[in-house]
């Protein structure tokens, strides 16, 4: 097989540094460019495949010159609302690029993602609670609403109705509401990434929880990604669309 040339943004950050250390260590990949705030996007250009974990008022800019630029992009940057999409599919409509934008890279967290979907038929209730280092700059987290929307599209396509909920007076106790799922964000120090989604039915409830207790959890994903955007054409949202989940 031959080697995929590897080109990574945001590589002084901590999942830049972890993608750089991994693509670095892989067979089949290496790792031809590692840029960071300042450093010119040119650098990527003999790239197959460009990975970008930089914040969210750099990734459109990276997106924008990459895509005319026709290469195949990896985005683990979070904080793509329906506008920002909307602009990336705009940018595609001349461009031989592929892109891959994914709110998480861990497989369990795809798979908890999955889950939750599909117990969205079966209960009532849902709320989702998230936990993250107080570094991250965005909340909801991108997972999260993610899965809000994925578990909103399954209530819509079963008819089932908006969780129950008698609150009044101030309802920013009840977290973001994210397509009329209430969503909880925490920073702790000492935090990596979580994720618990909570179902209810009289008499019942279910959780499904994620814990990436370390970086390392979210490789496989990136690995994955990388291997195989060349055969999934135009602008994918979601790493469970490689997975080939039914």
């Amino acid at each position: 097989m031959a080697q995929i040339a590897v080109g990574v943004l945001g590589a002084k950050g901590k999942m830049g540094a972890a993608v750089c250390q991994m693509v670095s260590s892989h067979s089949n990949f290496s790792l031809i460019a590692s840029c960071d705030q300042g450093d010119d996007l040119a650098n990527l250009l003999k790239a197959d495949v460009v990975v970008d974990f930089t914040s969210p008022e750099a990734v459109l800019n990276n997106l924008e010159y990459l895509i005319a630029n026709n290469k195949n992009v990896v985005v683990g940057t979070t904080g793509f609302t329906l506008e920002r999409v909307n602009q990336v599919k705009e940018w595609m409509r001349n461009s031989k690029s592929n892109v891959l934008i994914a709110p998480n890279f861990a497989i369990g967290a795809v798979l908890m993602m999955k889950f939750a979907q599909q117990a969205a038929n079966w209960f009532e209730s849902v709320e989702i609670l998230e936990l993250h280092h107080p570094a991250k700059l965005d909340a909801p987290s991108g997972t999260a609403v993610r899965t809000a929307e994925l578990i909103a599209e399954a209530k819509k396509k079963s008819g089932k109705a908006k969780s129950p909920d008698a609150t009044k007076g101030n309802r920013e106790a009840r977290g973001a509401q994210v397509n009329d799922i209430s969503v909880h964000s925490l920073r702790i120090s000492g935090l990596v990434a979580h994720q618990e989604v909570i179902f209810g039915n009289p008499g019942e409830t279910l959780s499904i929880r994620h814990d990436a207790l370390d970086r390392s959890s979210f490789m496989p994903g990136v690995a994955l990604a990388i291997s195989d955007i060349a055969n999934n054409p135009g602008l994918v949202i979601g790493l469970e669309n490689y997975l080939k989940l039914s």
